[in-house]
């Protein structure tokens, strides 16, 4: 191969190591300041994680009961051909992805509202309605579960004699007698409870949103509509992803709210809940610990899923290029 062979074929490699934008000294001092601070944090969590994860993953590889330790034996996948042979499988996560995107929906709609309120506040009103809006997050799911189920309750709650005028609502209303009604009352706990997180996660991304762009956009004649639709969503895309994911991820898990109001009755069961039976109420090791990393790999591919979606640019959204 001759000098000029050998440096045309080079030349576009060169080229596109020139191109590749060089990280500043601030960037790295930033980067190096980050690892210190988030690296003792990350290598405890991965440390507290990693053994329970790789645990269950072998466990989900035997046939193992705790009534009878001795009797072990290596089954391999068997215990995952089981459990996605099974329509209870299917029916489970139908389940947990109905409650999953309709809580999501709706508490990304409800938030940005609040959000939007919040951030137009007075000056003065901003302490008191965060305080407010941060009270139904600030109480603990069981506690918020076991209130939600005596509202609901036949003969103690309050719902029934109040909401009596509406169709389909009278004193001996067993809203936890059938699958619909029961799945209406724990979603709607899950909104009223978890909304208010998500809202102060967009409040935070509307307040990174600049106050000159809305400015030009009132200037060229932009709606409320407009302006929301071409300025204030996409320069706060970060924010949504962030809320979107941590509420998908959590909302994928739920637990304590089924199992406080019907623990699984009426087909209301849940992933969370199906690993909490074979484990915990039916002693099946193997088969729980298979229902365990299904469902952890379910929230991975949940997670990549929406990171693909959204394609943020986490170093542009910051401003460092």
């Amino acid at each position: 191969m001759s000098v000029e062979t050998r440096e045309a074929a080079t030349a576009p490699a060169a080229a596109a190591r020139t191109r590749r934008p060089r990280r500043t000294d601030k960037q790295r001092a930033d980067n190096k300041l980050g690892w210190m601070l988030a690296g003792p944090a990350f290598a405890v969590m991965l440390l507290v994680t990693a053994y329970p994860i790789l645990q269950a993953t072998w466990d989900s590889l035997w046939d193992y009961r705790l009534t009878t330790p001795d009797d072990r034996e290596f089954v391999g996948l068997s215990n995952y051909a089981v459990i996605l042979s099974d329509p209870l499988w299917w029916r489970v996560v139908g389940v947990t992805l109905l409650i999953t995107v309709i809580t999501v929906v709706v508490e990304l709609v409800l938030g940005f509202a609040l959000a939007l309120v919040m951030h137009r506040a007075l000056t003065r009103l901003r302490p008191i309605l965060r305080t407010a809006i941060l009270i139904p997050y600030s109480i603990i799911t069981v506690v918020s579960a076991f209130a939600w189920q005596f509202a609901f309750a036949v003969d103690t709650g309050f719902v029934n004699p109040w909401f009596d005028w509406v169709p389909g609502v009278s004193e001996t209303t067993d809203w936890f007698g059938g699958f619909g009604s029961s799945i209406f009352v724990i979603i709607m706990s899950e909104i009223w409870k978890t909304t208010p997180f998500i809202s102060l996660l967009l409040l935070a991304g509307l307040a990174q949103v600049p106050e000159e762009m809305q400015e030009a956009a009132m200037v060229d004649g932009a709606t409320w509509w407009q302006r929301l639709y071409k300025v204030t969503v996409p320069n706060m895309k970060a924010a949504i992803m962030v809320a979107l994911l941590f509420r998908t991820l959590d909302a994928f898990r739920i637990f304590d709210n089924v199992f406080v109001m019907t623990a699984g009755a009426q087909n209301t069961e849940t992933v969370s809940l199906l690993a909490y039976r074979q484990t915990i109420q039916r002693l099946e090791i193997g088969l729980g610990s298979a229902v365990s990393v299904l469902l952890f790999l379910a929230v991975l591919l949940i997670s990549f899923s929406l990171i693909r979606l959204f394609k943020i640019d986490l170093a542009a959204a910051r401003g460092e290029r």
